[in-house]
């Protein structure tokens, strides 16, 4: 039986978790040729990671990271917005060495912020896509997530469906359920449509896609899944990896749920499905900047993009690393390029589009 040692270590506000060395975990991924090296023995070293995932599992990648380099990661938990803001209020004596979080618009908001600073690296520029991290090597994306259409099999065929674009057809009338406009991922979304079309074709897509709405947007992904599932409404946009999980899931009732929802990967004949990241950057005032690189290049190892892939149900950023069976059911598609950098200066537009439109 594989064992994990660690040790609850907390810091001034927030809880922190330090990972420590012991885990045999992830072993059977194989090591990677891009691994990082490890220090000298003996020679006492850690990192402050301050994090908005809330992913058990990631405990095991971090036990591993220490294993192999001798550096302890003390883990600092919270929401996106409440550790950006707490790294600015700690200033020039923060302890974090790493910012880690999800969506394009809270890596967008960091760099704008100054809370990073930039990174070169061989190992990040060959394993990560263009697309996938900052052009001045502000942030990495280490998963990517599709924000796809989920639809209700027994209404909806899927050569019904087509684009984002199309969702604003009257065909959709009442058909339509989704999250509210605050949602980052939905904001990076309609960011992505102000990019390819425009901001005035986006605010007509927009006025017409809520039109289609059967309900008030509420809940999170996986509550406009269940909804489709139901048949309260015909179809929704969610990422990826929460039909991933409703799959995977030991209830039945779950698994009942996603049986009956299909997925489909829009705009495939023109730019492609939008994608977004996790994604982790340097603090500009990381007290172990050497140790923070190590981490970020052991997130895009194979080892550790294997076990992403297969434990979180996200695609890997690294080629060649297989997916987990239930997202590989999915079926292979093509991700729009536009480097994510560019649907920045897009996320104001776009909360001011979604606004007028009437999407709450």
């Amino acid at each position: 039986m594989v064992q994990k040692l660690s040790r609850r270590l907390f810091l001034s506000i927030g809880t922190a978790v330090s990972v420590v060395v012991g885990s045999q975990l992830l072993s059977s991924c194989g090591q990677s040729p891009n691994a990082p090296i490890a220090d000298t023995p003996g020679e006492q070293q850690e990192i402050n990671l301050y994090s908005s995932r809330h992913y058990n599992t990631d405990n095991e990648l971090y036990a591993k990271f220490t294993e192999e380099t001798g550096i302890k990661v003390n883990l600092i938990e919270g929401k996106a917005d409440e550790l950006l803001e707490r790294i600015k209020s700690e200033g020039a004596n923060s302890p974090a060495d790493v910012l880690l979080t999800v969506d394009l618009a809270r890596l967008w908001r960091a760099e704008e912020d100054g809370i990073f600073q930039p990174v070169e690296s061989e190992i990040l520029q060959t394993s990560i896509p263009e697309y996938l991290r900052s052009p001045d090597g502000m942030w990495f994306g280490f998963t990517k997530r599709a924000r796809v259409i989920m639809y209700n099999k027994a209404k909806v065929k899927p050569e019904e469906l087509s684009t984002y674009e199309d969702l604003a057809d009257p065909k959709w009338k009442g058909r339509i359920i989704i999250r509210s406009s605050s949602n980052e991922y939905n904001q990076s979304l309609v960011a992505s449509l102000i990019v390819a079309d425009g901001e005035q074709s986006t605010l007509e897509w927009a006025k017409g896609f809520v039109s289609n709405f059967a309900r008030e947007p509420q809940g999170n992904d996986t509550a406009q899944i269940e909804a489709v599932s139901s048949g309260e409404a015909d179809l929704t946009l969610a990422n990826t990896y929460y039909m991933g999980r409703l799959l995977e899931s030991e209830e039945p009732a779950k698994k009942a749920i996603a049986e009956n929802v299909g997925v489909f990967f829009p705009n495939q004949e023109g730019r492609g499905t939008h994608v977004n990241v996790s994604g982790v950057g340097v603090v500009k005032t990381a007290p172990n900047r050497e140790g923070a690189v190590k981490f970020i290049e052991f997130l895009v190892s194979e080892p550790a993009q294997a076990f992403l892939a297969q434990n979180n149900y996200e695609y890997p950023v690294l080629a060649g690393v297989p997916l987990n069976k239930s997202v590989a059911s999915f079926g292979e598609f093509k991700s729009d390029t536009t480097n994510l950098d560019k649907l920045g200066p897009a996320l104001a537009p776009a909360t001011k589009i979604m606004n007028e439109a009437g999407w709450k």
